[in-house]
């Protein structure tokens, strides 16, 4: 982390300071958030809870009825603070509070047992918040509005991209076949084969792309068109249009990572987008 300027963060917060993320099991995955590690801290205790969902400007958290958080939280609406951990797979964890005050208190579904405790951040959370969550809505905007946006693949983009090799090992209908990757985007690619054609449209594909930092990632799609190559009868170019809901995030996150440096990002719009509202 700590890989952003000020001018950037201060994008990502004046962008998407309002746009609330749920913490899904996916999403959880993907910020590599470490739930058992988040806490609220008040009258100088600290009491483990659930966090449901936070944005850049405030935090649900589940605790239940019976904690000595509820006395605190709801009953005196002490001022409190939220302690956030993220692990990172090379470096130490990412651990920091952010300070809060309660803003609202409600039942949790139809639990009598159990509440969802609103806090209202008191001030622009740490750097660290905004570029995590910052950047993950960050992507989930350009994932949408962005889908079709072409890199081509040469020595510059994949040095920037951290791919290892651009000559990848790809299955078509569960056939290995050699290959070359072209370009990417975040919904799909196209490579480059030997062999005929028609005999890979509308085929199941898997793409495995290596990456430097952070390994093998694997893409599923399907051979959604073919093209030429000039003055090749040997060659042909495969286009493959991936599976929406089996992208791995780290992708979505890189590609968003590369174009976010070149060209001026979307604004946050009215778009919805799954597991993101406000």
């Amino acid at each position: 982390m700590g890989i952003m300027t000020g001018q950037q963060l201060s994008r990502l917060y004046e962008l998407y300071n309002d746009k609330e993320v749920t913490f899904t099991k996916d999403v959880v995955a993907a910020l590599n958030l470490e739930p058992r590690q988040v806490f609220v801290k008040c009258a100088d205790a600290q009491w483990p809870c659930i966090i449901n969902s936070s944005s850049l400007s405030q935090a649900k958290i589940i605790i239940g009825v019976t904690s000595g958080a509820y006395s605190y939280l709801v009953k005196e609406k002490a001022s409190v603070s939220l302690r956030f951990h993220f692990l990172q797979p090379k470096d130490p964890p990412i651990s920091f509070f952010v300070n809060a005050k309660v803003a609202n208190v409600a039942p949790f579904g139809d639990s009598n047992e159990l509440v969802i405790v609103t806090l209202a951040f008191t001030q622009r959370p740490p750097d660290d918040l905004i570029e995590i969550i910052g950047a993950f809505i960050e992507t989930a905007v350009n994932f949408a509005s962005r889908k079709d946006e072409r890199i081509p693949v040469n020595p510059e983009t994949k040095r920037k991209l951290g791919l290892a090799r651009e000559e990848l090992a790809a299955q078509i209908q569960g056939v290995p076949r050699n290959c070359v990757l072209r370009d990417l985007c975040f919904g799909g690619a196209r490579i480059i084969l030997m062999g005929l054609q028609k005999f890979i449209l509308d085929k199941e594909a898997l793409l495995r792309l290596e990456f430097d930092d952070i390994g093998p990632l694997e893409l599923r799609g399907r051979v959604v068109g073919t093209e030429s190559v000039q003055d090749r009868r040997d060659i042909f170019v495969a286009v493959i249009r991936f599976d929406d809901g089996s992208i791995p995030m780290a992708f979505k996150m890189r590609l968003n990572s590369y174009i976010t440096t070149l060209k001026k990002p979307q604004g946050a719009g009215d778009s919805v987008i799954p597991g993101i509202t406000g």
